[in-house]
């Protein structure tokens, strides 16, 4: 047998420099990447509602039209929400003023109780300073505009890429013969992104209705934008649940006090943990593929490269980036499993 040429390490260094050359120049055109990634998720998503009507021999026009309709009214729909509680949210801010000031006073006179230097208590306030809690309103607002200004390209390619879809679709059957793995690999990862997405909007969606009713009965503000946001944080894996919580617990605070904020977080812990640690993971189970390490990585690496879309789109972006790099090649069992983190089956 003929000694590798290459050695293993400088294959590894160098597959390791054109992925970071690869991932900087994705993030050189986030702009563009970011929309059209998730109008492709989007279309993944509805695509039983195409076979369906395909099934039922429909016209081809109602294929295309049914699902694309139902992906923008959607998607106009949570942005009107956003656009409307966020706008409420940035008038509302300016009128816990005095309230910040009498939390300010009260953290100083108890930390000077105990023992604390002024230094500490300063650097400590400093990150509650009011006008950084209205910087992260009018941020908020500018990432809504942001939002609007991609509408426009993320329904055009979502349309190109529903009118396309049972073309596509025809196609990779056809390449069963010739491609096999990757067509395989294609399939896998629609299959498993569209679970993920079904499941996680199932749970995300009694996660928001819970968190609305429990902050209704608080009387904190703008329940309903709050239940929208820990709707969308629940597709940011590890983080999201801290994400969702922080801003009505804030609010929580400046509005009710500190029992308040509390009976928030309480809420929240008890309505995440029920449902993400003792129930989702009896629907979802392995669907994902990914381990726990990765995953994390996922959400890192993504969010650097794409920004907040890429922190929700961070488990879809993982599995189409296995699909297409390992399960498509027939000789990377060992990476299948170290991405997945389950050891390959013995017969396999």
């Amino acid at each position: 047998m003929r000694d590798q040429s290459v050695p293993r390490a400088l294959i590894i260094l160098v597959g390791f420099a054109a992925a970071v050359v690869v991932l900087f120049g994705i993030r050189e055109v986030a702009s563009i990447v970011g929309p059209v990634v998730l109008a492709l998720v989007l279309v993944i998503a509805v695509s039983p509602v195409r076979s369906r009507l395909a099934a039922g021999h429909a016209p081809v026009w109602l294929q295309v039209a049914v699902p694309f309709l139902i992906v923008v009214l959607v998607l106009l729909g949570m942005v009107g929400i956003l656009t409307i509680s966020a706008t409420r949210l940035a008038s509302l801010l300016p009128t816990y003023t005095d309230q910040f000031d009498r939390l300010l006073a009260d953290a100083r006179r108890w930390a000077a109780a105990h023992g604390l230097g002024n230094d500490v208590i300063e650097r400590g306030l400093q990150a509650f300073d009011p006008g950084r809690v209205l910087g992260l309103a009018q941020s908020l607002l500018g990432s809504l505009i942001g939002v609007l200004s991609a509408l426009f390209l993320i329904v055009v390619v979502l349309l190109a890429m529903s009118l396309d879809a049972p073309t596509t679709a025809r196609i990779l059957t056809n390449g069963e013969g010739n491609r096999p793995q990757l067509v395989t690999a294609l399939a896998e990862f629609a299959h498993k992104t569209r679970r993920y997405l079904i499941v996680s909007t199932v749970f995300g969606l009694i996660n928001a209705i819970l968190d609305m009713v429990a902050l209704s009965l608080l009387d904190v503000p703008l329940p309903l934008l709050w239940g929208v946001l820990a709707l969308i944080t629940n597709y940011i894996p590890n983080v999201g649940f801290v994400i969702g919580l922080l801003p009505p617990a804030m609010l929580a605070l400046l509005d009710g006090g500190v029992k308040t904020m509390l009976l928030v977080i309480a809420a929240y812990i008890v309505i995440n943990v029920v449902t993400q640690s003792f129930i989702l993971p009896k629907f979802l189970g392995d669907a994902v593929g990914l381990s726990t390490t990765m995953t994390f990585l996922s959400l890192l690496v993504w969010t650097f490269v794409l920004g907040p879309l890429g922190a929700i789109l961070a488990i879809p972006l993982s599995l189409l980036t296995r699909a297409l790099l390992v399960d498509s090649d027939p000789s990377a069992k060992w990476a299948q499993a170290l991405v997945s983190g389950k050891l390959p089956n013995a017969n396999g």
